[in-house]
């Protein structure tokens, strides 16, 4: 016989979860509904979390083609507000999904629709149908429409993610409108920078050349390396163009990601304003999987994978390892030392109380509200700091240009005298 994991609700809400042996998934819900009480989901026991790990070559094609097919989260989120409100108004799932695809004008996401209702029609349920489609629909995505679909609260499930959904891409959108001016100013430097070493030193190195003039120690350095740039430009563009693919590998291995993502969160400010960002879509994912009747471990493995972060999800894989052992949520996510004392506060409080999914969207609110108060902190403090920064970099570079000239004024001033 099978093992299923379910996870059902008493006549007074409180929510369990366990296994239970059948020789069907049918049989298994026929066991639980005679037990009494509401069945949230069931699924094979062998489903789910502790799944192998991935090559570097599988990552490197999986990420090729998440970037082929995939959509704009923008995108998702006004799909799945769609669906839910043609689902909840009394359309078939196979019907709504043909009126999005009628209006929709992206042709990538066109076709994914087209197959959606098409599989729908030979009798795929929506979740089967969204697994085949990994570059759009992640497993978090695609384990809440399976939940729904179980649980029969498809239209519920539904409202809940496109909530879900509006509320990550509106934290994104907010942290990335706080990097966008650094990034930029950044970028504009790196131009200018190239164009000063191109372009307008070696002028002045030839001026200085025809008056055999005897040049600083700086202003030879800066030649040196304008010298190379202008000879070797397609060899610094390739070279560039190879650090970032090494750079790029790099992050795709397991060590690599775990030493980049740390360094990033221990960076001043921006790295406190991306864990918050990070503990606010932990909170909120972990929230919406409690209550759509999610198993706690498959939650675990789920939560892990969406948080995109190495340090937190290696922390959140040995928390996994202990529950399944015996401990509490709690105290499993205590134990590896990444988690904030008020995060796991609530969660301690939501195991007492059986309301952790409600528990964990305060924490979720709670976050946000502290990556909105490092942005603005971070808008008032960048633009200054910028500023100085091409400032100085372009400001030593002209000085150092200039040198010679400022020795020559120099040497006829005390000559005159």
């Amino acid at each position: 016989m099978a093992s299923f994991q379910f996870v059902i609700k008493d006549a007074k809400g409180a929510r369990s979860e366990g296994l239970i042996k059948a020789a069907t998934m049918d049989e298994a819900i026929d066991k639980l509904t005679r037990e009494g009480g509401t069945i949230i989901s069931v699924k094979s026991s062998g489903e789910g979390a502790f799944s192998g790990k991935m090559s570097l070559f599988d990552k490197l094609m999986l990420t090729i083609y998440k970037i082929r097919t995939g959509i704009g989260l923008r995108t998702l989120v006004f799909f799945t507000r769609q669906l839910a409100t043609m689902f909840s108004a009394g359309l078939t799932i196979e019907k709504s999904i043909s009126n999005l695809e009628k209006g929709e004008k992206s042709k990538k996401f066109r076709a994914v629709l087209t197959k959606l209702a098409n599989d729908i029609k030979k009798g795929f349920s929506l979740s089967e149908a969204m697994e085949q489609h990994p570059g759009v629909f992640n497993p978090l995505y695609v384990s809440l429409v399976k939940a729904g679909e179980v649980s029969g609260t498809l239209h519920t499930v539904l409202d809940e993610l496109s909530e879900y959904l509006e509320k990550i891409e509106d934290t994104r959108r907010k942290v990335w409108s706080a990097l966008a001016y650094p990034i930029f100013i950044i970028v504009v430097l790196a131009i200018v920078v190239v164009i000063l070493f191109y372009h307008i030193i070696p002028m002045f190195a030839r001026v200085y050349e025809n008056f055999n003039a005897e040049l600083p120690g700086p202003t030879l350095m800066a030649i040196a390396i304008s010298n190379f740039i202008r000879d070797n430009i397609f060899f610094a563009l390739l070279l560039v163009l190879a650090a970032f693919m090494a750079f790029f590998l790099f992050y795709l291995t397991d060590k690599g990601k775990y030493i980049v993502d740390s360094f990033v969160l221990r960076f001043p400010v921006i790295g406190n304003m991306l864990k918050n960002s990070i503990f606010s879509k932990f909170s909120r994912t972990f929230s919406i999987l409690m209550s759509s009747g999610v198993p706690i471990m498959e939650t675990l493995e789920l939560v892990e994978n969406v948080v995109q972060n190495a340090v937190i999800q290696t922390a959140i894989y040995k928390a996994r390892v202990m529950v399944k052992e015996g401990y509490s949520v709690a105290g499993a996510f205590k134990k590896t030392g990444v988690f904030p004392p008020t995060l796991l506060q609530l969660i301690a409080t939501g195991e007492e109380t059986g309301d952790m999914d409600k528990l964990l969207g305060k924490a979720a609110e709670f976050f946000e509200k502290l990556v909105d108060s490092v942005i603005d902190r971070l808008t008032s403090l960048i633009e200054p700091v910028l500023i100085i920064l091409m400032a100085g970099v372009v400001g030593t570079i002209i000085i150092v240009i200039y040198l010679p000239i400022f020795k020559l004024g120099l040497a006829i001033s005390e000559g005159a005298k």
